[in-house]
């Protein structure tokens, strides 16, 4: 899994609340569990404006100008601002798949659907939560300036504007911070481990070899 330390990047403004996992990444295109690939389906529902389905050409289907992701001043976001209770519905892990595939890294709401904020720290992802005062005059700031940044340090546990005149504090189990700074998933903490499990597997092997044929 990819570290996160500090991250600067543009801002896109995803201006709806109860943005469920369904919208996130539809279901029809659930079948791999390859964790790439999902980037160009992101939204399909709203990016598009035909039907997706595996396997079609992204390129040649017809966008909606006016999504978001659409638009030329968000291309290149690597922070997704959204409203609350956003990923709810099912608990698909596709759905944090999608978002890092297309190159979010942080999303800032309000509030997230539980299963899929546990979702987000184990692929690398981190969900944001800010009260919705600020998120208020965040998406006032992305939609007034183009090309608004903001640089997420996860250490510190702030969100800075580029000025620096405004520092956004948020909270963070600290678990999870170190595996996210750390860049380790489920299987990364196994690892941290190799010795003792390798030292292990040899002792059963000797102590009960009819169990390895």
């Amino acid at each position: 899994m990819e570290k996160f330390t500090v991250l600067k990047g543009i801002v896109a403004p995803l201006d709806r609340a109860n943005v469920d996992t369904d919208a996130i990444i539809p279901k029809q295109f659930l079948k791999s569990i390859k964790r790439s690939g999902f980037g160009p389906n992101l939204f399909d529902a709203w990016r598009y404006k035909d039907v997706g389905e595996p396997g079609m050409d992204n390129s040649k289907r017809p966008l909606n100008p006016d999504f978001v992701l659409n638009q030329a001043r968000y291309k290149g976001a690597a922070i997704l601002l959204a409203r609350k209770n956003f990923g709810c519905g099912s608990s698909r892990e596709h759905a944090p798949w999608a978002l890092a595939d297309y190159g979010f890294r942080a999303v800032i709401a309000p509030s997230f659907a539980d299963i899929f904020y546990n979702n987000c720290f184990k692929n690398g992802l981190l969900p944001i939560v800010v009260n919705e005062l600020r998120i208020d005059q965040l998406f006032h700031d992305v939609n007034a300036f183009p090309g608004y940044q903001l640089t997420v340090d996860l250490p510190r546990q702030l969100v800075l504007t580029s000025d620096g005149a405004t520092q956004i504090a948020f909270d963070v189990d600290a678990h999870r911070k170190h595996c996210l700074i750390n860049g380790l998933d489920d299987i990364g903490l196994s690892l941290l481990h190799a010795e003792k499990i390798i030292a292990f597997e040899a002792r059963r092997r000797a102590e009960q070899p009819w169990l390895f044929g």
